[in-house]
């Protein structure tokens, strides 16, 4: 009875190592299948002025997965970066968020086709004070269109903010503490 125990037990274990294997194997050769492509843009940082701020893009970079093949993108690439927004104005202003979009060299703009995984907001939220600045990490998508074609020219940064005079008021609530 003991030998049929540790017999049926080192069977068990064996089949577990085997498909564990198997399934580790079969994870590297699908890994293997795709590389990774790092595309710079430049120039390498740009600054540009609106009436209440000025927008500040650098590192840009677009990264894309390709089949490695068929040569084909097998995800929607992304856009990283650094983006850096300064109040220009004598008001706070509220910043939400920040959404792209992407135009060839006519100033078309370049869409998403359906399947495409489609990021195009920054998430924000600060309050910035005059002159002051804020800096964030970029990672939203990019058409495929527009990196298998070539034909990305420019980036449109449109940033959402709330432009009147943000003001703020702190009370004090009086508390005590008492032990039950």
């Amino acid at each position: 009875m003991l030998k049929k125990f540790f017999l049926l037990s080192a069977l068990g274990l064996i089949f577990v190592l085997i498909f564990n294997g198997c399934e580790k194997k079969a994870e590297v050769a699908e890994s293997a299948k795709t590389d990774e492509v790092t595309i710079a843009l430049s120039p390498s940082a740009e600054e540009v002025k609106g009436e209440q701020f000025s927008l500040q893009l650098s590192d840009l970079k677009i990264i894309k997965t390709i089949d490695k093949s068929t040569k084909e993108l097998t995800t929607t690439p992304n856009l990283k970066g650094n983006i850096k927004i300064k109040n220009i104005s004598k008001n706070i202003l509220e910043i939400q968020g920040v959404t792209f979009q992407y135009l060839d060299g006519s100033g078309n703009l370049i869409p998403f086709k359906t399947g495409e995984k489609n990021v195009t907001v920054s998430t924000y939220m600060r309050d910035l004070q005059p002159g002051k600045e804020s800096e964030t990490s970029l990672d939203v998508t990019v058409p495929m269109t527009a990196v298998k074609e070539k034909s990305l020219s420019k980036i449109q940064a449109n940033v959402v903010y709330i432009p009147t005079p943000l003001k703020r008021e702190s009370l004090d609530v009086a508390v005590k503490m008492e032990e039950k």
